[in-house]
């Protein structure tokens, strides 16, 4: 057998050289500020022992999804769980994927056309920039949040395109599609959505919001910025994913009907891909279902968020956020991992977050906010974290 590539092998020892390289590592029993499970619903047992007992009613006692959704996959809890998710979200349509970056990658590399153009947020998740390579749209990222900037590439790109009707037969009418999320992973923040839609029906362009880490933590019940805002019925597509603050597993595309169908028809990792089982869903259907109750837990997140703010020593950079992300910008991958490694001997478990995931010099730690941390616990992170950046 030949020995491990040279090219592969030398961006391997580049990571190690940097400090960057990445390593998997086992749950602990520290203190989490590190989880997305931002309501405590992936540890729920309630939620664990209704997705049994809803399995049971239903005498579905099946392991696996069988096949793709197109051929034996598509069970009945998918449709119970879409129709359930789509009258919650005040949507036409939802439809399932297996994860949020097969959501992301399925709509970007499908939806948008030869010769459309995307404008999206220069810190967009990976999986929707993955999905926008995969596209034969043209592409332009906008400085981040920054309405200004994007109006100006609309202005630019649109002068163009002059977003006409097509004059002949054959000739297409092209089509802008602006790309944001409602909550940034990595600084917490949130852009200005409402302008955003204002924006989008000036240009007649398709807005469309990842709500990953906005689901089960804004708007009534958890269900997200978009509808907190009331824009729901303005923008063209919103993704949302399950293994945040529902606890669960999978993502929706929400939209139109005829969204729903044409990505069943032509989103490629929704077709190639066996589906998920049906505990999987019953399980998505059930956790849905507490985040019409989930008043308490919601409340306390927000009251551990305002503490958090409050607690934060003067002695560190944090990122602007009223969402459960909070980043403290400690520069250099070394440092960075020196203090995270400190706190995590201390008892709590909070993660560095390196370059190249972030841009050099913005290396962070990310404290992730939970309904189940105590004051006490957060205090004394921050208290920790004071006597060791300087």
């Amino acid at each position: 057998m030949n020995s491990f590539p040279d090219k592969l092998l030398h961006k391997l020892n580049e990571r190690e050289q940097r400090n960057s390289f990445r390593r998997l590592t086992t749950p602990t029993n520290l203190v989490d500020f590190s989880s997305n499970d931002y309501l405590g619903f992936a540890k729920n047992e309630e939620i664990f022992q209704q997705t049994h007992d809803f399995l049971v009613e239903r005498n579905c006692k099946v392991n696996g999804a069988t096949g793709s959704r197109l051929l034996s996959g598509n069970h009945s809890i998918y449709t119970e769980t879409e129709e359930y998710i789509a009258h919650f979200h005040q949507a036409e349509a939802a439809l399932i994927f297996n994860s949020g970056y097969d959501a992301n990658v399925g709509f970007f590399s499908s939806v948008p056309q030869r010769n459309d153009i995307i404008l999206y947020d220069e810190l967009s998740h990976a999986s929707i920039r993955d999905g926008i390579q995969m596209s034969l749209a043209k592409s332009f990222k906008f400085k981040h949040n920054n309405v200004v900037d994007l109006e100006n590439l609309l202005n630019k790109h649109t002068q163009t395109t002059d977003n006409r009707q097509p004059t002949t037969d054959n000739e297409q009418r092209t089509t802008v599609y602006i790309i944001t999320e409602s909550v940034f992973s990595m600084d917490g923040d949130s852009p200005d959505l409402e302008k955003m839609v204002h924006l989008a029906e000036k240009f007649n362009a398709y807005l469309v919001v990842d709500e990953a880490h906005a689901l089960g933590v804004f708007g009534k019940n958890g269900a997200g910025l978009v509808q907190q805002l009331n824009l729901h019925d303005k923008v063209f597509a919103r993704i949302i994913t399950f293994g945040k603050a529902v606890g669960c597993h999978g993502a929706a595309l929400l939209g139109s009907v005829q969204l729903k169908n044409y990505l069943v028809n032509f989103a490629r990792s929704f077709i190639y891909t066996t589906g998920l089982s049906p505990h999987s869903v019953a399980t998505i259907f059930v956790a849905y279902q507490h985040l019409s109750k989930s008043l308490q837990e919601r409340e306390r997140l927000f009251q551990n968020i305002t503490y958090f703010k409050s607690c934060l020593p003067s002695t560190v950079f944090s990122l602007p956020s009223s969402s459960s992300i909070h980043s403290v910008i400690i520069p250099g991958n070394e440092r960075v991992k020196t203090i995270a490694q400190q706190l995590q001997q201390n008892g709590f478990d909070v993660k560095p977050i390196l370059s190249p995931t972030v841009p050099e010099g913005q290396e962070r730690l990310r404290f992730c906010l939970h309904s189940y941390n105590s004051q006490k616990e957060i205090f004394t992170v921050l208290d920790l974290l004071s006597t060791f950046v300087f």
